[in-house]
């Protein structure tokens, strides 16, 4: 595997794990040292990967790196895991914006061939949408989720930003964007046209306030995403650093590292960022904050369980209801007690779409339906593909 464009893990943060625990993250993983090399990848199922670049963010800072970050992560203990963690050190910032997209594309396209999924620390968040290319020749389609205070749309006649990527992503080729949803958005953030241009795209959308009265709307979200992409201006000051602060309202800890835990649960999700960080000389809160968000997605990973296999009957139910002349089969998987509807169109419609037969639902979508109530994420999807 040809990851030539990574440098080692600064010598400055690998002195510290001779000093930790022999029970700690640092003192099992795996790391691109100096000395060393990269390290062997057989049996890794996660690796971190830092990207010092941040051109095309609005903010940039002349310091990055993530010697905090690495050196809190490395100080945390390991849950009952049976993961194996590689961290492969930097890619450095290019030439161009664009050497770095296509390096940062090569190589989580290599990982995720080779089922390693990437933990990627940025650097401004437009590096999603390199992350996203990534999958162009490994996937037909990609379902990307956004958990951000602002949708990202921006105006793609304009070069690519950190707030304009999600437009480069839904307007170029190759067209590969099946879903994007946006998790902890702000309305005062976004402009109508933006908040309207969504609806209209049938892609889903869900308010902070939403979200934080009931975190758990995005576990079926987080269940049918592929790649998840996390600005940390999303979290509220008061859970932050100085230097990370953007605005006094958004999810606190608690609530982030459930995201990520929900993220780290489901089985499609085979790739995870965490974005905009500002390094900084006091920045201990931030830096451990990315590091519990990184053991959340983690652990979410050992407890994943294969429950979506609906050929053996007595793993599930089945459940068929008819809303508005329209008839909507549910199961439940008997394993996890979790719930997905039938979109009976796609198998026959789109070949590249037969992947999304089954949408990830909740209970609540069930009785919604009892009560001839047609669930918004199954309308959306049908109406997403009648276009």
């Amino acid at each position: 595997m040809n990851f030539s464009f990574l440098s080692p893990i600064p010598n400055v943060v690998l002195e510290e794990i001779q000093d930790l625990s022999l029970h700690t993250i640092g003192a099992k993983i795996r790391v691109h040292s100096e000395s060393e090399g990269l390290p062997d990848l057989e049996g890794v199922s996660v690796a971190v990967v830092g990207v010092l670049e941040q051109r095309n963010g609005l903010e940039p800072d002349a310091d990055l790196h993530f010697n905090n970050v690495r050196q809190s992560f490395y100080s945390l203990f390991p849950g009952s895991w049976g993961t194996t963690i590689a961290d492969l050190g930097d890619l450095k910032a290019g030439e161009t914006v664009e050497d770095t997209y296509f390096a940062l594309k090569e190589t989580l396209s290599i990982l995720i061939s080779k089922k390693i999924i990437p933990l990627v620390l940025g650097g401004s968040q437009d590096l999603t949408y390199a992350n996203y290319r990534a999958y162009d020749a490994l996937m037909p389609m990609v379902n990307v989720v956004n958990v951000d205070s602002c949708f990202d749309l921006g105006d793609a006649s304009k070069p690519i930003s950190d707030k304009s990527f999600v437009g480069k992503i839904i307007l170029e080729e190759p067209y590969n964007l099946f879903n994007y949803a946006a998790i902890g958005y702000q309305t005062y953030f976004n402009s109508q046209e933006e908040i309207d241009l969504i609806k209209k795209l049938y892609f889903e959308a869900y308010r902070l306030g939403d979200v934080s009265n009931n975190i758990r709307l995005v576990e079926p979200v987080m269940r049918d995403a592929n790649l998840v992409s996390i600005d940390l201006n999303v979290v509220k000051a008061s859970e932050v650093s100085v230097s990370q602060q953007k605005s006094p309202n958004g999810f606190d800890g608690k609530e982030i590292c459930a995201i990520a835990r929900y993220a780290g649960i489901s089985n499609k999700v085979t790739s995870f960022g965490i974005y905009n960080y500002k390094t900084s000389i006091n920045d201990s809160a931030t830096s451990m904050l990315i590091a519990q968000m990184l053991w959340y997605f983690i652990e979410g990973i050992n407890g994943r369980v294969k429950d979506d296999n609906f050929s053996k009957e007595q793993d599930f139910q089945k459940f068929i209801t008819l809303v508005e002349d329209q008839e909507l089969i549910f199961y439940k998987s008997l394993i996890t007690n979790r719930w997905w509807v039938e979109i009976p169109f796609l198998s026959t419609v789109n070949n590249k779409l037969k992947k999304h037969t089954l949408l990830p639902c909740t209970l609540q979508d069930y009785k919604d339906a009892c009560s001839n109530i047609i669930p918004e994420r199954w309308f959306k999807a049908f109406q997403k593909n009648s276009i």
